[in-house]
C-alpha cells in the first residue's frame, strides 16, 4: 500500500483532494449523499494503490547489441531478452528502454499476460550521426491502473556499450611510395662497392643497443657501425591527426576537427585494406600499433587536446623509411620543426592541409594553395576546406606522387649516364 500511494499521479491527488473536500463539506452542510460521493472518489485511488502495490515482478533482461561498432548514420539493433520469476499477473506493463538522446526516442513496449517463467524477444533500431561510446540501459517498467491514478517506475539494472565510429569514405587507390620497411630497420639498399660484410651493417643511430655494435667495421670505418637486423619486411603507414584545439575552427558535427576525424578514420581504413599495417598517432604523440577496428574505436572517442606543438617523440624506427600521411588544421611558424623532423624520417610524406579559416566563416584571401610551411619541406600535400571531397583530394596526392616518382626516375637515368 505504502507502494502504491507513493506512485499517486496527478489526477489521483486530484481525487483524494476532492474527495476529502466532498466529505468535509457533507459534514458542514449535513448532506449525506454527498457524503458517500467522497467517499467513493477517496476510496478509488486508495482502492487503485492497494493492487498496483500487490504486483510483484521480478523480471530480468539481457540486452545484445549488434553490432557493437557501427559507423555514424548507419543503424544498430538491440535485442532484449525479458524474463519473469515472479509471481504471474494479468495486468498490462509498459516497458521503456533507456537510451541516450543522440540515439533517438526511447523504445517502449506494453506486455500483456505475465506468467511465472514467461519469456519475452523484443527489438529495436537505434541510430546516431555523432561519434561515441553510449552506454543503453537501464530497463525502466512502469505499472499503471485502468483511470491513471497510480504509476510506478522501477529499474532493471543492466546497460550495454555501443561505439559509434566517424563516417568514412572509400577512397581510390594511388601510387604511394616509400611505404614498405621493416620492424627496426628500414629497407637496404644495394652497394656499389664493397663486401659482403659492408651489406650487413650500417651506422650507428641514437637509440641502437651497444650489443649490436659491429667492432671490427667501426674500426675500419672509423665510426661506431652495428649490424643490421634481418626481419621479414611489411608495409607501414603513420596517420597523424593534428587534434590540437586551436588548430581547428567551428563548432559540433560542421567544425574542422569533425572533418579532420572522418579523414582520419577513412585513411585507416583505405590504407589498412592495401595491406599496410596501420597506426594512428595523436598531436600529443600518443599512438600505438593496433588492428584497424582498434584505430576506429579510438577514433569514436579522440578529443582536442590543449597542445602547443606537434610532438615528434613517435618517429624513429617505425617510421623510419615508412609511409606517413598527416590530417593538419591551421599551422603557425613554429610548427616547421616538427613537420621538418617528420619528414626527415619518413620515406614518403603526404598532408592534407585543412583551411580552417573557411570553417570559421571566413574567406581564404586568394586562391587557396598548400601551406609553404609545408610543401617547403618537402610533403606533397593538398589543401581541403568543408565543400572539398576526401577521395578527389586523396587523388591529387596520388598524382602529386606519381610525379615525384617520375621526377626521381628521370634524375636517377641521369645520375647513371
Amino acid at each position: 500500500m505504502r507502494d502504491g500511494l507513493a506512485g499517486l499521479t496527478l489526477r489521483g491527488r486530484a481525487f483524494l483532494a476532492a474527495g476529502v473536500t466532498a466529505i468535509c463539506c457533507a459534514v458542514l452542510l449535513g448532506q449525506s449523499t454527498l457524503t458517500r460521493i467522497g467517499v467513493l472518489v477517496v476510496a478509488l485511488p486508495l482502492v487503485s494503490a492497494f493492487v498496483i502495490g500487490r504486483r510483484r515482478y521480478a523480471l530480468a533482461v539481457t540486452r545484445s547489441v549488434h553490432p557493437r561498432l557501427v559507423a555514424a548514420g548507419q543503424p544498430a539493433r538491440i535485442d532484449l531478452e525479458l524474463t519473469n520469476a515472479g509471481r504471474p499477473s494479468a495486468g498490462a506493463i509498459l516497458v521503456e528502454d533507456q537510451v541516450p538522446y543522440a540515439l533517438g526516442t526511447r523504445p517502449r513496449f506494453v506486455l500483456q499476460g505475465i506468467a511465472r517463467q514467461w519469456q519475452r524477444r523484443v527489438s529495436y533500431q537505434v541510430r546516431s550521426d555523432v561519434r561515441g561510446r553510449f552506454e543503453i540501459g537501464p530497463l525502466t517498467i512502469r505499472i499503471a491502473d485502468p483511470f491513471g491514478l497510480i504509476e510506478l517506475r522501477r529499474m532493471v539494472p543492466g546497460v550495454a556499450p555501443l561505439v559509434v565510429t566517424p563516417r568514412t569514405v572509400v577512397l581510390p587507390r594511388i601510387p604511394v611510395m616509400g611505404g614498405w620497411s621493416g620492424s627496426g630497420e628500414h629497407r637496404p639498399q644495394a652497394f656499389a662497392a664493397g663486401s659482403a660484410e659492408d651489406v650487413s651493417v650500417r651506422e650507428y643511430r641514437r637509440g641502437d643497443e651497444l650489443r649490436r655494435v659491429h667492432w671490427r667495421s667501426s674500426a675500419r670505418v672509423g665510426d661506431l657501425m652495428v649490424r643490421r637486423e634481418e626481419q621479414p619486411w611489411e608495409a607501414r603507414a603513420t596517420v597523424l591527426l593534428d587534434n590540437r584545439l586551436r588548430a581547428h575552427r567551428g563548432q559540433g558535427l560542421g567544425s574542422s576537427f569533425e572533418f579532420a576525424v572522418v579523414a582520419a578514420a577513412s585513411l585507416v581504413l583505405h590504407l589498412d585494406q592495401h595491406g599496410y599495417a596501420v597506426r594512428l598517432v595523436l598531436a600529443d604523440g600518443s599512438g600505438a600499433d593496433e588492428t584497424s577496428t582498434a584505430v576506429l574505436e579510438r577514433l569514436a572517442l579522440v578529443t582536442t587536446r590543449q597542445t602547443a606543438v606537434i610532438d615528434v617523440g613517435w618517429t624513429g624506427d617505425q617510421t623510419r623509411g615508412g609511409l606517413v600521411v598527416a590530417v593538419l588544421g591551421g599551422l603557425e611558424q613554429r610548427d616547421s620543426i616538427a613537420l621538418r623532423q617528420i619528414r626527415h624520417d619518413a620515406g614518403t610524406a603526404l598532408a592534407m592541409v585543412l583551411d580552417v579559416e573557411q570553417w570559421a566563416g571566413r574567406a581564404a584571401q586568394g586562391q587557396p594553395g598548400p601551406s609553404p610551411s609545408v610543401a617547403g619541406l618537402g610533403w606533397r600535400t593538398v589543401t581541403l576546406g568543408p565543400r572539398d571531397r576526401l577521395d578527389s583530394a586523396w587523388r591529387d596526392l596520388g598524382r602529386a606522387s606519381g610525379r615525384a616518382a617520375a621526377a626521381a626516375g628521370v634524375a636517377s637515368t641521369r645520375g647513371g649516364r
